[in-house]
């Protein structure tokens, strides 16, 4: 026995191995919120903590040892005998570090990293590992349709097959135990119902076997599915579905592929006649499995007492909880009898010898009822002298014990009562050989029940007899001949309402198998597939059994091409597996050539070598096409996937000018850091547009037509992140621009922020603010040495009267050169430290209004004057050589005069040199052109 002590108080387990005389505490460093025990190592379990954390132990707890970390609740399951290598492997679900799931195994004593094995190589969703019997399913993580894979006795994982357009919403394995799978879908459409379908053996193809199978709230919120798999039938099953608008009950013999409604009694409980002809009327049932273990629930069969259900239920045209009563049925659901007005709970005594019967535990009662003929009668039995509300009763297991235990209480206030019950008394003998009797299963007459003839042997209603530990409920079983009910719909097809298994809209049945090659054979359907578990023979077997053909010759057809994961984008430096997938072709005989897009490229001589998936890895960013190519003899097929290989965005910088002229084209561009190329989407917030402009490229031209200032907003997407910078932008017809230059100080300080550049900006603006503050516009641009701009703009209401306005800038423009020659112009950087700001150029051009190849960026004007000192060095040196380059320095020479004339005569005037006109490259260039074709 072990017991777990509250963890409110301290976190020990008290383990006795003398039936309880005695305990022995064992200490936790953890708290227990779950317990699973192995199902054939009664000593070992393993624990899941509060910390997610899940430990295991050999020796019936008084030893644990951390297994893993970061395990999904409930999603951990030891191995399964026959299928797992290791008796003491565990499956679980667990989170990485970077908050991914991932199915994991181990053995529950050696689970280190190195020892720990993926089966399946990606991430999987949360709480979607289920490990069960003969299968292992898992649903990956994709954006949309859901994807659900399944592994057959440890198999490699097939993605699962529902009819084309299900589109699940919400998937539930509802049963593996008969060689096959039961699957409850909640497709798109559905909220409050769901559709029921059956897999093959393997798991992989499904056809729906009922629609709209209604739910139930249960009392923690989660979805119960309305269907009931009867005991020690096989392929028996009761739904209630919704129909029209109501819920009806329907019963079916063989796994899904026929459904009738149940018949309802002939008379009442006191033997009135009651009035009920289908399908306008019949019996429902509540099927709801009780959350109680130690109830019974609403409906209840053993597989030891074949052929008996017992459930709540109602008659009349549809499912009711209003005038219910209790049930029974000893034929299989053939034929119904009422046996109580209210609802009872039901226990099976001695193998179905004896039902036991107690009102629900809302009303406390004194008494239980036995009966020993299948529900006909009932006898009254006392077993406490106090009403007592019944929580549960504990049926004890074997043969030779008959105990019942009933635990409740007297009262809301009182404590648990446990009362034992001996009912071996009511036995008067064992059961002989004429206490027996047949009884043959069937449906409506049918005695063919999943291709068998089953005879059952069972007790004699009426007879207080104790069945031998030797009893065995089957008599016999005979095969019978193969009819159609025996075969339901094969994936693809849907039976019409003639009873005839179509093919489906969506689906081609001449597709062969993608692994179908000349020489090899196939398996192609006639629409039909043998219920699973049905054992008929011959009869209509072998017109309904998919056939064997030869594979033919075809020619590659509906090539298709992605990725694992289902996704188009993908990180840098990291494995990319691509799927090819062929629907028509012989696959031995073809080749496949992929083309990563980035240079590299590799073929295969078949199919089947790249069935299981081809690797690469980009090592560049971009967007790449992907290429499949199929070919062989007879043609070929192709087909393209772009790919969108990315890596983390670090940083966003908006280049623009600082002021544009009206109604002329600029370029605004933004800079990513690291490059992608292609890869990030750009969101433009342009001229105080509330609506962004949508880009793949980091460059758009625009064009302002008013004057103003504006603010521009880039934002880039790449991934899950986004980035953002914003400028700001003055619009006029006309200004004027100075270059400045720093005392060399100034760079001692440069951090090359923006934040700072800004502020140096506002520094400079200031120590000239004898002038309008909106005519001025300082822009500090990046690094070393540090450079500025000087913007001179008009009056926004002289616009209108441009040359007044020319003048008044001429004028400012010749005062701010006089102060910055002469070192007027400075600011205090911090104390001790005087920064004195220079002019470094004049712009060329008197006012800048029409020339659409202006630029203010100081990047371009730096590499201008680099380029034109170059310039400057090889005209002087070749001139002599090279007639036109005589004809080009000439220019410069007539230019350097004429700029001197322009500023004035005076020693107090510097010289302009040809190095310092670096703004001055266009014009040049121009006259150089008209110079050169008149000379």
């Amino acid at each position: 026995i072990m017991v777990l002590t509250d963890p409110e108080f301290e976190s020990s387990v008290l383990i006795s191995s003398d039936e309880g005389a005695s305990y022995q505490k064992y200490r936790l460093t953890f708290y227990i919120l779950s317990l699973l025990f192995h199902h054939t190592e009664e000593d070992w379990a393993l624990a899941y903590s509060h910390d997610q954390k899940l430990y295991s132990s050999l020796d019936f707890g008084r030893k644990w040892q951390l297994v893993h970390e970061h395990v999904t609740p409930t999603r951990f399951y030891w191995s399964v005998s026959g299928l797992d290598k290791e008796s003491d492997l565990v499956h679980m679900e667990a989170h990485t570090p970077d908050g991914s799931v991932q199915y994991v195994t181990c053995r529950a004593q050696m689970c280190t990293e190195a020892k720990r094995n993926y089966p399946f190589a990606g991430n999987i969703d949360i709480s979607s590992l289920v490990v069960q019997d003969d299968y292992i399913f898992i649903q990956v993580p994709t954006t949309g349709r859901a994807t659900y894979y399944v592994s057959y006795k440890r198999d490699v994982f097939i993605q699962i097959k529902l009819p084309k357009y299900s589109l699940p919403k919400d998937l539930h394995i509802v049963s593996t135990d008969e060689k096959q799978v039961f699957a409850a879908v909640q497709e798109w459409n559905q909220n409050d119902t769901y559709n029921l379908y059956l897999s093959d053996t393997r798991g992989i193809y499904f056809t729906l076997a009922m629609e709209n199978v209604k739910t139930t709230k249960g009392i923690g919120g989660n979805q119960m599915l309305d269907l009931y798999e009867v005991a020690g039938i096989r392929g028996m099953l009761i739904a209630n579905k919704r129909q029209d608008n109501q819920v009806k009950t329907f019963i079916t013999y063989n796994k899904g592929r026929d459904w009738r409604l149940l018949q309802a009694p002939a008379t009442d409980l006191d033997g009135n006649q009651i009035h009920c002809i289908l399908p306008f009327c019949s019996l429902h049932l509540q099927l709801q499995t009780s959350e109680n273990p130690y109830l019974s629930g609403a409906i209840s069969t053993k597989s030891s007492a074949p052929g008996i259900i017992v459930a709540t239920g109602n008659i009349g045209a549809e499912l009711s909880y209003n005038n219910v009563g209790m049930y029974i049925s000893s034929d299989a659901g053939n034929s119904w009898r009422q046996i109580f007005e209210e609802e009872h709970n039901i226990w099976f005594l001695d193998k179905g010898g004896a039902l036991v019967a107690v009102k629900q535990p809302s009303v406390p009662t004194r008494h239980l009822w036995v009966s020993f003929d299948e529900g006909r009668q009932w006898t009254q039995h006392s077993f406490s002298s106090v009403p007592l509300f019944v929580d549960g009763v504990l049926v004890e297991a074997g043969a030779e014990n008959q105990i019942m235990t009933f635990f409740g209480h007297f009262s809301h206030r009182s404590e648990w009562q446990l009362i034992k019950i001996d009912y071996k008394s009511i036995f008067s003998r064992k059961c002989t050989e004429e206490d027996y009797q047949t009884w043959h299963l069937h449906n409506q007459g049918e005695p063919c029940i999943m291709g068998q003839k089953q005879i059952y042997m069972k007790r004699r209603p009426g007879n207080y007899c104790m069945l031998g530990k030797d009893y065995s409920r089957i008599l016999s079983a005979e095969s019978c001949i193969c009819r159609a009910h025996d075969f339901e719909c094969d994936y693809g097809y849907e039976r019409r309402g003639n009873g005839n298994c179509r093919p489906s809209f969506w689906f081609n049945p001449s597709s062969t198998s993608k692994s179908c090659s000349l020489g090899q054979n196939y398996l192609n359907s006639t629409g039909y597939r043998k219920v699973v578990l049905n054992n008929c023979t011959k009869g209509v077997k072998e017109m309904y059994t998919a056939r064997k053909q030869q594979c033919p010759r075809k020619p590659p057809k509906g090539l298709s091409l992605t990725t694992k994961d289902g996704k188009l984008a993908a990180n840098l430096e990291t494995n990319v597996t691509f799927l090819v997938h062929l629907d028509e072709g012989d696959s031995i005989r073809t080749n496949i050539q992929l083309d990563f897009g980035d240079g590299i490229a590799v073929s295969y001589s078949n199919l089947s070598w790249a069935e299981e998936g081809i690797k690469h890895v980009y090592k560049s960013a971009g967007i790449f096409s992907v290429t499949a190519l199929a070919e062989n003899s007879l043609g070929y097929d192709t087909t393209t996937l772009y790919l969108h290989v990315t890596c983390p965005v670090e940083h966003i910088q908006l280049l623009s000018p600082f002021v544009v002229i009206r109604n002329k084209e600029v370029n605004i561009s933004a800079v990513v850091l690291p490059t992608h190329p292609r890869t990030v989407t750009y969101f433009w917030w342009l001229g105080n547009n509330t609506e962004p402009m949508v880009t793949l490229d980091g460059s758009v031209s625009y064009t302002f037509p008013n004057e103003g200032m504006y603010s521009l907003t880039v934002q880039v997407a790449a991934a899950n992140l986004i980035f953002q910078d914003t400028k700001t932008i003055a619009v006029r017809d006309f200004f004027k621009s100075l270059l400045l230059s720093f005392s060399p100080n100034l760079d001692e300080f440069n951090p090359d922020l923006s934040e700072w550049r800004q502020d140096v900006g506002r520094v400079v603006k200031k120590a000239v603010a004898e002038f309008p503050e909106e005519q001025l516009l300082v822009a500090v641009f990046p690094g070393v040495p540090t450079a500025a701009e000087l913007f001179l703009l008009p009056h926004k209401n002289q616009s209108h009267d441009k040359k007044k306005s020319e003048e008044e800038l001429d004028q400012i423009s010749n005062i701010i050169v006089s102060a910055l020659n002469q070192n007027l112009v400075e600011f205090e950087l911090k104390p001790g430290v005087r920064v004195i700001v220079y002019n470094t150029q004049l712009t060329l051009a008197p006012l800048v209004d029409s020339n659409p190849r202006h630029r203010s960026s100081a990047m371009l004007m730096l590499l201008s004057v680099v380029f034109l000192g170059l310039a400057v060095f090889l005209i002087y040196k070749f001139k002599r050589k090279i007639p036109w380059l005589n004809i080009y320095a000439e220019v410069n020479q007539e230019k350097e005069q004429e700029m001197i004339s322009s500023v004035g005569q005076g020693d107090n005037m510097p010289k302009i040199t040809l190095n310092e006109f670096s703004s001055s490259k266009e014009l040049m260039e121009k006259q150089l052109d008209s110079r050169v074709k008149s000379k």
